[in-house]
């Protein structure tokens, strides 16, 4: 018999230059949704929440918002279920893509002569994959946390599956997240 464990593990990569990062705020305004745990029914809700914590960091710290992208959530909702699907937990695809190239290759850029992400993967078990765990241990992380902070990104997509990759944990249920962000310099 195995014993369920409960945890969460971060990733992040940028293509961007970095920027100064702020230390993680102690406590922040609620955002609706915050500590739900992820199930097939409350996904916009927790991609929301999850947007809406990073948006209190950044308001924290004194940096503008993200505007919700929905290029941008659509390449996050396919990496997380890339990840799940194809059993692995990485910013850059088994194929060799790295966020970067996937934005190139998509209709984000739309005329800009320059375009920066970044982005933070993260999969949790428990009472830890609420979106309020997943952004806490973003900020916990230095390079999670500057890359959250950067005040160049002006553009985000959230997505979040209900599962994890299996060779995580098997039934061990938990959640798998992806906030890629971005700026298109004209």
């Amino acid at each position: 018999m195995r014993a369920a464990v409960a945890g969460l593990v971060l990733a992040c990569s940028a293509y961007a230059a970095p920027a100064a990062a702020a230390a993680a705020p102690r406590g922040s305004a609620a955002c609706p949704g915050a500590n739900l745990q992820p199930t097939a029914a409350d996904l916009q809700a927790i991609d929301a929440a999850t947007l809406c914590l990073v948006d209190r960091m950044r308001a924290t710290a004194h940096v503008r918002a993200v505007r919700v992208n929905r290029e941008l959530g659509r390449l996050a909702a396919d990496q997380v279920g890339l990840m799940v699907r194809m059993n692995y937990f990485a910013d850059v695809r088994p194929s060799g893509q790295t966020p970067l190239s996937l934005v190139v290759e998509s209709r984000y850029p739309s005329k800009a002569a320059r375009v920066s992400v970044g982005q933070n993967i993260a999969w949790a078990t428990g009472r830890y994959a609420t979106p309020a765990m997943v952004v806490t241990a973003w900020m916990a992380s230095p390079p999670h946390r500057e890359i959250m902070l950067d005040g160049e990104y002006r553009d985000a997509g959230v997505a979040v599956t209900p599962a994890i990759p299996p060779m995580i944990g098997q039934g061990d249920g938990g959640a798998t997240y992806a906030i890629l962000f971005g700026v298109r310099l004209h």
